[in-house]
């Protein structure tokens, strides 16, 4: 169910523990082979297909585009907004979600750079508006501990690499240039143990700082066949989020 094609009496006559999706994308440079709404095409996609599949009530909003993007600033086609134009973005959203009497709130995350302040939002909005809030990736992000990166890439496919463009590969491959991918990974960042991707200290970058092509990661070997293994992988969990989301309580 689309929220944008609710009426408002039908918006009032949701029930209060409904779910609203809110998919967050990036419009970012993705190396020479992806296109810049490769985090949006991939967080949309797979919220509209989880609100489709659920059978818990829930309603899928429009995507946010524009978020917090300004790691890729250095290379074109990055727009991004500030971190508290953002937040206080979500925070509206927030505030007129509570107006409209829904009490839960599930963003679903496409680009890693979002997580540490969508934390922060979900917080704020439990907060100020007693909203419950809940923030989930498609997968766990590998430079957040999660294991979708590829052996071959070290733990270091976070942007344009494998995972990614095989989902782009499945769901627009018309958008992707494989004839202008090329392995970009940071072999220099194995020789520490503590600092890194995915490892216990976390550490400031900007995607300028492991090469000329703007992502991290070795796209080369993408196939569809994998992106749909991992589409559909997202999805269903989703689903599950979305079930728990509406029953869940503290």
């Amino acid at each position: 169910m689309r929220f944008t094609d609710l009426t408002g009496p039908q918006v009032a006559a949701l029930p209060a523990d409904t779910v609203a999706v809110l998919p967050l994308g990036a419009i970012e440079q993705h190396g020479p082979h992806l296109p810049v709404s490769t985090d949006l095409v991939t967080a949309s996609s797979a919220a509209e297909a989880a609100v489709s599949s659920s059978d818990a009530p829930c309603v899928l909003l429009p995507a946010l585009a524009y978020t917090k993007s300004d790691e890729h600033h250095a290379f074109p086609g990055s727009l991004w907004l500030s971190w508290d134009t953002l937040m206080h973005t979500l925070v509206d959203i927030g505030r007129s979600l509570a107006a409209s009497g829904l009490t839960r709130l599930l963003f679903v995350n496409g680009h890693g750079g979002n997580s540490a302040l969508g934390q922060v939002a979900n917080r704020q909005l439990r907060r100020e508006f007693g909203l419950r809030t809940f923030f989930a990736h498609l997968s766990v992000p590998v430079d957040q501990g999660g294991s979708g990166s590829l052996e071959s890439e070290h733990g270091m496919g976070i942007h344009g690499g494998h995972g990614e463009t095989s989902l782009m590969l499945h769901l627009r491959p018309d958008l992707v240039h494989m004839d202008l991918a090329v392995r970009r990974v940071p072999e220099g960042l194995r020789e520490f143990s503590l600092i890194g991707f995915g490892k216990p200290v976390s550490f400031g970058w900007l995607s300028e700082d492991f090469g000329p092509d703007g992502h991290v990661g070795d796209p080369t070997g993408a196939t569809a066949e994998h992106g749909e293994a991992m589409f559909d992988a997202a999805v269903g969990r989703l689903v599950r989020v979305i079930d728990e989301a509406h029953r869940f309580h503290t």
